[in-house]
């Protein structure tokens, strides 16, 4: 699945933000569009790539300005998207309480990337490549290969111990604490009603039930 890495302000096709389309609204709709036939499986596990990032500045949804019309900094956006992904996975797994389908989300820590050249941007950008070289040099003993990076998702999706686990917060193939906003169930409520408005979740399953 996509994903949008803090890259300067931009919105989708549909007019939306491009990190809160890509990093949630389109995992949103794809989850949805899939549930039936997960329902059909024996079982079956969403997982949703997060990121610490979530807790940034003790970041909230931004209910006022989803778009983020007003000053955009890269790297709130980018934060603001993987809040909802949290958000999502836990009102999912209350969703799916008692089925055959748990969901979980997940930290897959510092992962060597390109991700770091992207935060700032505009003339800060010189000085973050600049820093960016020196330290690529130690970032081995910092930072996770992509390899390392994966092992999280690669736990969530394959444990036979969690078969049962639903609606947590992982790290290093632990589960651990999330930010207290994330935790929010009322947010959690507000973002999937959006969510199904911004991307005409009915109208989409009709299409899909009918082809």
């Amino acid at each position: 699945m996509l994903v949008r890495v803090m890259m300067a302000s931009e919105k989708s096709v549909d007019g939306y933000e491009i990190h809160f389309a890509v990093n949630h609204l389109g995992h949103f709709l794809l989850t949805n569009l899939l549930l039936d036939l997960m329902k059909n499986a024996p079982s079956a596990r969403v997982i949703n790539v997060s990121s610490t990032s979530h807790a940034f500045l003790n970041i909230t949804m931004n209910w006022d300005d989803i778009n983020f019309t007003k000053p955009y900094w890269r790297i709130n956006a980018y934060s603001h998207s993987k809040l909802a992904n949290i958000l999502f996975t836990n009102e999912l797994a209350r969703k799916l309480q008692n089925t055959n389908i748990t969901a979980n989300s997940l930290h897959p820590g510092c992962v060597q990337t390109e991700i770091a050249r992207n935060i700032l941007g505009g003339h800060y950008q010189i000085i973050l490549n600049t820093l960016v070289l020196i330290l690529t040099s130690i970032s081995y003993y910092l930072t996770k290969t992509p390899e390392q990076g994966a092992q999280t998702s690669i736990y969530l999706a394959s444990d036979r111990r969690l078969d049962h686990v639903t609606g947590k917060y992982f790290k290093d193939c632990k589960k651990c604490s999330s930010s207290k906003t994330s935790l929010d169930q009322q947010a959690a409520k507000r973002l999937w009603k959006l969510s199904e408005e911004m991307t005409h979740l009915d109208d989409a399953l009709k299409y899909v039930q009918n082809n």
